[in-house]
């Protein structure tokens, strides 16, 4: 159906046709040789040319041709192939790697006639493509289904055919996501669901990161088939020395079960564990009989140094609350030791500072060292250290959270507690606190707030400091435990002010970002920046790198430019231990970043060989589709053309098309106009 719309009034259409009909006139009108030529040959002169001078003056009015087009599309059958390695591994793969893949081509040629067909993989991820190689390192059902439903979203999707062992080891249950699923799914059963005797690791559970020092749990679950009554030794390893064993006996022929190992990490790196399940009689696959994992022990245990010019109760509650964090060294002396050198120190704590004590501080500051002022003495001279306070006279004052301190978040329990801490003796006077500082706790007289510091921080030139003005802080440990039996309050306190101190800033002009611990499938990245003596990011210079493996093969690369910083995709990888080396030179100097990348290998699809046609075949019922066996794959083409879901979809489009669009239109007018000077020069009229 065909019509035609306009927002242009009728009146103007009826002077285009006045315009066509007086040009024609007026032009043979005036044409002398007109009344030689026959009157049928001028009144057809005179119509062509009113239309083609009508056809003109209504293309330049806002008329629009609309048309409704049916348009049929016929349903789009996905065929998705489970690329992963477990499909070639069992003992049906010849089969699977020849006929398989023939009898896939050939009914993807038969659907062909009548379906839109295409095909893609899945594994580790999901991907348009022909070639088929069972390499994928991982099984993921349900990003499959997920990249279905964003990349043909709206489209006439007749079903999906998926051809898998039901082996998933990455992502969720894909049966979870079958109410987002409008269409059938037919799946074709491939793998061998014979239970053998089996014992193998499914997984450990672990933390990527500990801290020298530090202890850390590994759960390791085990799974048993067909071994009831049966028992073996769960072995834990580092670097091929035995850190750990338990015995397992295996109570049914589907076991499983949950041990734990409590490992310490006492070598700082990446550390290599390895668990071994001793062989069970009657195994046939002992290649997930062993498994391994990876830790990344730091060793960040700063020095902290604290310094008194005698004991005193808050230097015990103070040391308490430091040596119960694993991450920090405590180191105690006495302010009369002058010689002690502070550069290897993260952080300097003095107790009692007085102006005496000034030599201290500049050193602390020569080199960058945040340093900790507790219960500085009235002659202490801390206006001129500007470190954010002058004093003068002692009060006793509670402490009062600023609720507008922004440096770092304390817990509600701490924030509770604050509220019950015993007052501290402190100074009571004039405090002029400097633009910049930020303070934690303020002080609190009787029912008077006051804006005056207790304990404030600040930051001078790149120098971190705080200065807790008050004693009795061993008070509030006491107080603490009164309230709630344990020093968690207090040790909050301590160990957030001592983190955010001691926490150091890199000033380095050349800086590597990447993972140190990544999987074999996973693209290794690395990020970088270069900084010129200003501090300010550029991207002149090439940055080089050299990544080299364990049998001293090297890689060479170079960064490419985005923008302000610089960026490498190395690819992949084979799993082993490298290092790297990448170098920059700036202002005439060579800067150079060395570290350690681990390359994972991927081994889940090793674990369980035992084929899962329950899981597919609860994928084909949940969407009215049906299980097809290899056996079967000859009928799947009558399967799929009886079930009436799957049919095309008429429906119809509007089209709307500019009048002066039309180039039917523009030859029409071009003949017309041709016709009529053929005809002018035929009769000599021109």
């Amino acid at each position: 159906m065909i019509t035609l719309i306009s927002d242009t009034h009728w009146y103007i259409y009826i002077l285009c046709l006045c315009i066509g009909i007086l040009f024609s006139l007026t032009l043979y009108y005036k044409e002398k040789k007109a009344n030689e030529i026959p009157s049928i040959i001028g009144k057809i002169l005179i119509i062509i040319r009113t239309i083609a001078v009508t056809f003109i003056c209504i293309l330049l009015t806002n008329l629009f041709l609309k048309r409704v087009i049916n348009k049929t599309e016929n349903p789009i059958l996905l065929i998705a192939i489970d690329n992963s390695t477990s499909i070639a591994s069992g003992k049906d793969s010849v089969e699977i790697q020849t006929n398989f893949i023939r009898n896939i081509e050939t009914l993807e040629k038969n659907l062909s006639e009548n379906y839109i067909v295409k095909k893609m993989l899945f594994g580790e991820k999901t991907r348009l493509s022909d070639t088929i190689n069972f390499t994928d390192k991982e099984t993921d059902i349900t990003n499959l289904l997920a990249d279905i439903s964003n990349n043909f979203s709206g489209q006439n999707i007749g079903a999906l055919i998926l051809a898998s062992d039901g082996i998933i080891n990455k992502g969720g249950n894909p049966t979870y996501s079958l109410d987002k699923i409008k269409f059938p799914i037919y799946t074709i059963a491939l793998g061998d669901t014979t239970e053998k005797k089996d014992a193998f690791i499914q997984k450990i559970n672990h933390n990527q990161v500990a801290y020298l020092g530090n202890q850390f749990a590994a759960e390791i679950t085990v799974d048993a088939l067909q071994l009831k009554d049966e028992e073996c030794i769960v072995t834990i390893y580092k670097n091929k020395i035995k850190k750990g064993e338990q015995k397992i006996k295996f109570n049914s022929d589907n076991f499983i079960s949950t041990i734990n190992f409590i490992l310490d990490a006492d070598a700082p790196g990446v550390q290599k564990f390895s668990v071994v399940i001793s062989p069970v009689k009657g195994e046939t696959n002992l290649i997930n009989n062993e498994l391994t994992f990876i830790i990344d022990v730091i060793d960040n245990r700063d020095k902290i140094l604290i310094l008194s010019n005698s004991p005193h109760p808050d230097i015990a509650a103070i040391s308490e609350s430091i040596e119960s964090m694993k991450n920090y060294e405590l180191i105690k002396d006495f302010t009369s030791n002058t010689n002690r050198v502070l550069k290897p120190y993260s952080l300097v704590i003095i107790h009692n500072y007085s102006s005496a004590n000034k030599t201290i501080i500049d050193e602390c500051v020569t080199n960058h060292i945040p340093y900790f002022i507790i219960n500085p003495a009235a002659n202490s001279g801390l206006n001129e250290l500007k470190i954010g306070v002058s004093m003068d006279r002692l009060n006793d004052a509670e402490p009062l959270l600023n609720n507008s301190f922004g440096l770092f978040t304390v817990s509600d329990e701490l924030k509770k507690m604050i509220k019950n801490f015993p007052a501290v003796k402190t100074y009571f006077g004039k405090y002029i606190v400097a633009n910049g500082a930020q303070i934690l706790l303020q002080q609190q007289i009787g029912s008077l707030s006051t804006p005056d510091p207790i304990l404030l921080f600040n930051e001078l030139n790149g120098s971190k400091s705080a200065v807790f003005i008050g004693d009795g802080l061993w008070r509030w440990k006491l107080r603490n435990y009164q309230e709630s039996t344990n020093f968690n309050a207090f040790n909050e306190l301590l160990s957030k002010t001592v983190q955010y101190l001691s926490v150091k800033s890199d000033k380095s002009f050349f800086r590597i970002f990447t993972q140190k611990i990544i999987n074999e499938n996973e693209v290794i990245e690395f990020n970088a920046e270069v900084y010129n003596k200003s501090y300010e990011l550029i991207s002149e210079p090439d940055v080089t790198m050299i990544i080299k493996n364990q049998n001293g093969k090297t890689y060479n690369y170079t960064f490419s430019k985005q923008n302000n910083s610089y960026k490498l995709n190395a690819g992949f990888l084979p799993p082993g231990e490298y290092t790297y080396e990448a170098k920059v030179k700036t202002d005439g100097e060579i800067q150079v970043k060395k570290g350690v990348l681990i390359v994972k290998p991927v081994i889940s699809e090793k674990i369980n060989t035992v084929a899962n046609h329950n899981l597919l075949n609860q994928l084909s019922k949940g969407t009215n589709g049906k299980l097809i066996y290899l056996n079967e794959l000859n009928n799947l083409k009558t399967e799929i053309t009886k079930n009436e879901m799957i049919k095309p979809i008429t429906y119809s489009q509007n089209e709307t098309t500019d009048l002066i669009d039309l180039k039917w239109l523009f030859a029409t007018i071009i003949i017309l106009l041709s016709i009529e000077w053929f005809l002018r020069k035929y009769y000599g009229l021109i």
